[in-house]
Formats: C-alpha cells, structure tokens, sequence
C-alpha cells in the first residue's frame, strides 16, 4: 500500500470503445474531463508523419484544458470481466510504461459493484444483498453476480462474452444500410472503406439517438459515387436487427444465475452499467426476465465503473476517510485454468469462478522416463480437450535424470501449481518429486506481451526523450494555434452576418487574402518548427486583429 502524500491515485475505465477516468477528492468520486472538456473518451489512438492523436482526435481523424486537471502517479485500472491473463498483463504493463504505479488490476463489474454499493444508503444496515451487475459496453459485455455484505464484496459467478457491445449493434445497422444502398442505387458500397466510416459514424450516433426517439433519418450526402443516401430506421427496426444479440445478453444473465447456483427471486438489485444498457429493449428484456423488477440506474452507466476504481485507488493509497469504507473484495477467475494432459485433454487446475487470490496444486504422473525435459502446457477455457481452449502459455521443466529408480516403474511424479494474485494474474510453477528440480513462469503470451527489459527500456526512452517530446508538443500547440485563429477568422466573415455586412470591401479583401496565403503557406509546411508557426500566427493576426477591433466599436 503506498504512502499518504503522493498525490491522489485515480480509477481508469479502461474500455474497448469508450474509456473513463475519475478521482477521489471532497469526499466523493469525481470524473475528470479530457482536454475537450469530454467525461469519457474514446479509446483511440491515431498516428500521422507529423503527430500522435489520441481520443476525440483520433477518432474524428477516421472519418483547453480544465482548470481541475489532476496529475497522479498510482492508479486502479480496471478491465473486462472475460479478460484473460494476458490481456490483464499487457493493461498493466500498459499503465507502468505510462508512468503509472498500477495498484490493482479491477475487473468492471466489481468496480461498479462498489460504485453501487456506496451510493446505496442503507449499506451499513447490515443485510445481506445479492446484486446483478449487468455491463453492457461498446465492445464487450459481462454480467456479474456479487454478494454485498457491510463492507465486503464477494463476486459469486461471471458471464458475458468479449465481443459483444455497441459495436455490434452499429454493425447490424450498417449492414442493413449497405443493403438499403444496393436496392435502392443498384451499386455495392461494401468495398468502399471511406463511405463504410461515414456510414458506421451515422448509424452509432443514430444508435445513440434511437433510446430516446421512436425512429430517425441516417441522411448523408454523396455516400458513395455522388449519390445521396436515407435511410429511415425505427425503434422496431432497430430491435429487429439485433434481437438475436439482445437474447445472447439475457442467456448469459440466465448462466450466470445457473453458475452461482441462485434463482431469479433471489436477486436484491439489478444494475446497469455501460453505455448499451440505455436501448430500452435491452433494459425491457432484462426487467421482464426479472419478473418486473425495478431496474436499478442509480449510478451513471458510463461511469460507474471509473468510480469504483477511484475509491479503490483511494482505498488501496491509504487516502481514504470515514466516507470511504475500507471494503474487502473477494473476486473470482471468469474462466478455468489447467494443463494438457495425455490424449490432448484439459485437467482443470482451477476451475472458473474459483475465489482470487488463490493457489492450488495438483499430482501428475508421467512415463515419459526417457526424456530429461517435460513441456508444461497451460490453457483457460471450459472445453474437455486443450484444442479446443486457449493456450496461455508453455515452458518446460528441464534436467530431469532419465535412469529412475526402478521400483518406480517407469513413472514419475510432477507437482504443478497454480497461483493467482490479487490481480488476476497467474504464476505456474512445476517441480519434478524424483530429481527436485523446479521451473515456474508467470504465464506470457508472445502476441504482445512485453518483458520486463522492454518495458524497462520503453521507460527509459521516455526519460532520455522527454525535451524532445516536449519540443514536440509545443509545436503541435503552436500549429493548432494557427489552424484554429484561420478557421474561426475565416468562420467569422463568412458566417457572421452581422459582422459581414458592417465589413468593407478592401478589409474583406485584405483579411481574406491574409488567410488564404496562411492557409497555403502551413499546407505546404507542416514540419516547420514552434517558432515558424508563431511567427505566422502573428503575422496574419498583425492584419486581422485590427479590423475585428475596429469592426467591434462600430
């Protein structure tokens, strides 16, 4: 646990699509904006020859900063419930390469489980509650059944799937306008990747716009060979192209109560977090499974869970007060853990939804006597044979004699175990009983996992080119500087009718000029430095500023 004194630790939702961040302070979790003033952010990140884009930039690129700005060094980053171990490393590796001290891997539905828990007001009643997290976000989905008891959270089972959200929904949308497009024009856009972006923009914010409206016109003009496109989408319409998907939601709520071996009636409070859960046949569906039970939205669906990694944060940073319950979490492991056996099948070491942290062990007995190694092979999944689940991970156990005593026949004993931190991340360790001899791991997926050297060395780099970085950053303000002063001048002209009709001829003609050979100018350098932008925004600025005050005391 760190120190008090350090700043304050922040909660990060860190989602597929969206992502969110909030902060401990005055007694309360608070979200704190992005530089566009923006509570969450999407999860994107761009790059081009001249800079990097993240966020709504990044995002805008594919198709001022607030005065409360808060800089931290430690942080709780929370994931989707269904990520494996790997993808659990990589988000924390992540955060330590961001200069971050991760102080918990969160999984979301607990962190919203303890945004729920305190915003109930009867929580030191003592009772005990059984709630259903039902976290439907833009790229994943996870349902989650805790126990709540004073200040302890106990997640009893875990459902969802990794690849169902928002996104698929708009997916659903934009296949039904490209078939919309084809009868209607006798043209085929699908191959079209520019018309497809503009199209998938339309349909998300149509989306969005469909949980409050009963139907909505997609209209964009020249989709696709100069041909204008609508398309009217209705409430009905919009169920009917995803009910399928809809019903896969409420079938992983149905697992979810069989895994933790509960009914229906046994539910307190169902609660939804995620941006998705507003479509109202989703939250329909979901109370009528209920029997009508009031669906709880208490808390902010995208929010929540960078609330409940805040208090964690808080919790875990020694920074908490009377406000803050020291709360005890008790979280499990969405899937099961184990190591391929003769025959290619899965022996479960751990199975899924087994309480974290935890370590287990088990006996294997091998005859593979004339080999001085053993391959260790780990897989997560719930099907009987390993080819069928996915590999975490191998290593071998290695200097093992081949001449064994005899009595053995032939056969001997390997202890494998499995460890599981707080985190959820997962240790394998293996020791052969005849020789003594040990290997362990901490499990590491090739496909982007980073080792400690290299996040190590990515540290450094940041270090030795922090005044570069900079130098970088400053130029980018200054061009955007620029930029912005020519489009809102420019805006100003030809927009504001008032201020174009008070304008004369020559100033109209002097400021126009002036903006256009800027224009021309930064098109054609790009990669000039800080001082070359600031110098052309004075210059243009120098012609166009005194015309816009003397305009003003007209």
């Amino acid at each position: 646990m760190a120190g008090k004194g350090q700043g304050p630790a922040i909660g990060i939702d860190l989602g597929t699509t969206y992502s969110c961040v909030a902060v401990w302070r005055h007694d309360r979790a608070e979200s704190i904006p992005n530089d566009q003033g923006n509570r969450t952010t999407p999860s994107y990140v761009a790059f081009n020859e001249t800079e990097r884009l993240i966020g709504d930039a990044a995002k805008n690129l594919a198709a001022r900063n607030p005065s409360n700005t808060v800089f931290v060094k430690e942080a709780v980053i929370s994931v989707p419930a269904y990520f494996n171990d790997s993808q659990r490393q990589a988000t924390k590796d992540a955060g330590t390469i961001a200069g971050l001290s991760v102080l918990r891997i969160i999984v979301e539905p607990t962190a919203a489980a303890i945004a729920y828990g305190l915003d109930r007001t009867d929580r030191c009643s003592g009772g005990k509650k059984n709630v259903l997290i039902f976290d439907l976000g833009g790229g994943t989905f996870d349902v989650s059944l805790v126990a709540m008891e004073n200040s302890v959270i106990e997640v009893k089972s875990i459902a969802g799937n990794t690849h169902l959200g928002g996104q698929d929904f708009d997916n659903r949308m934009v296949k039904h306008c490209v078939q919309e497009f084809k009868r209607k024009h006798k043209k085929d856009i699908s191959d079209d990747a520019r018309a497809l972006r503009r199209l998938r923009t339309s349909c998300e914010k149509a989306k969005r716009n469909l949980s409050s409206v009963a139907e909505i016109t997609i209209g964009i003009d020249c989709l696709y060979d100069g041909i204008d496109f609508d398309c009217r989408i209705t409430c009905a319409k919009f169920e009917e192209l995803n009910m399928d998907l809809f019903k896969k939601c409420i079938e992983h709520v149905d697992k979810c109560l069989d895994d933790a071996k509960m009914d229906k009636n046994s539910i307190h409070d169902v609660v939804l977090v995620g941006g998705s859960t507003r479509i109202p046949k989703i939250q329909q569906m979901l109370q009528d499974f209920f029997k009508g039970k009031e669906l709880c939205k208490s808390i902010h669906p995208d929010e929540a869970v960078a609330y409940g990694a805040a208090i964690q944060a808080a919790i875990l940073s020694g920074q908490g007060n009377a406000a803050v319950p020291d709360i005890l979490l008790c979280e499990v492991t969405p899937l099961s853990l184990g190591v391929h056996v003769q025959g290619g099948a899965m022996s479960v070491i751990i199975p899924r939804n087994t309480a974290i942290p935890t370590k287990k062990e088990r006996k294997f007995e091998t005859c593979s006597y004339q080999k001085s190694s053993v391959l260790i092979q780990v897989f997560e999944g719930e099907r009987a044979r390993t080819i069928d689940n996915n590999l975490l991970g191998k290593f071998e156990l290695t200097g093992i004699p081949v001449k064994i005593p005899r009595a053995s026949q032939g056969v001997r004993t390997i202890v494998i175990s499995f460890s599981i931190d707080a985190n959820g991340i997962l240790s394998v360790s293996a020791e052969d009983q005849t020789s003594g001899n040990k290997n362990s791991m901490t499990i590491i997926n090739d496909k982007g996992r980073l080792s400690a050297a290299e996040i190590d060395r990515m540290l450094r780099d940041a270090e030795i080119f922090k005044a570069q970085d900079e130098q970088h950053r400053r130029r980018v303000e200054a061009k955007n500087a620029l930029e912005n002063y020519l489009y809102d001048t420019k805006s100003k002209i030809e927009n504001d009718l008032s201020f174009a009709l008070e304008l004369s001829y020559s100033d109209r003609k002097k400021m126009k000029g002036a903006i256009e050979l800027a224009t021309l100018w930064l098109e054609s350098n790009q990669l000039v430095g800080e001082k070359q932008f600031q110098d052309k925004r004075k210059e243009v600025k120098s012609i166009c500023d005194p015309i816009i005050a003397k305009m003003s005391l007209v």
